[in-house]
């Protein structure tokens, strides 16, 4: 068995130590990535590829989309969110359709600033 490699090693321990905050904005950026990857697919017409980051970005949201608390009003927007995002990753997967994905691309940029400044805000906060 061969040891990880030093990239490896650092990305598992940044997991590892994250706060939950961290570890969302990490989720976010990873579908954001794959996002980029499929269209680029679809642009190149690789379908193999541009499927399989499709469905990376469905089982990240549909990931966050099961954490959520629905005891927290703002769950219940997220849970909006999420459901309008999985419907159009379907499509877009189905039609393999490039103006879908950037659209998604669009809203999923638009959550992760909102979040780091979710994130600024809480750290302002803290050392109030």
């Amino acid at each position: 068995m061969a040891l990880p490699s030093a990239y490896a090693q650092y990305n598992n321990s940044k997991v590892l130590t994250a706060s939950p905050a961290e570890l969302t904005l990490m989720l976010y950026d990873g579908a954001i990535k794959f996002c980029n990857i499929a269209e680029l697919s679809i642009e190149k017409n690789d379908i193999p590829r541009a499927h399989e980051n499709i469905r990376k970005v469905q089982n990240i949201i549909g990931y966050l989309h099961s954490t959520l608390d629905m005891k927290y009003e703002v769950s219940k927007d997220f849970d909006n969110i999420y459901s309008y995002l999985e419907r159009r990753l379907v499509e877009a997967n189905v039609k393999k359709d490039k103006e879908i994905l950037e659209e998604i691309n669009t809203h999923l940029h638009s959550i992760r600033d909102n979040w780091k400044e979710v994130m600024k805000a809480g750290a302002k906060k803290g050392n109030d």
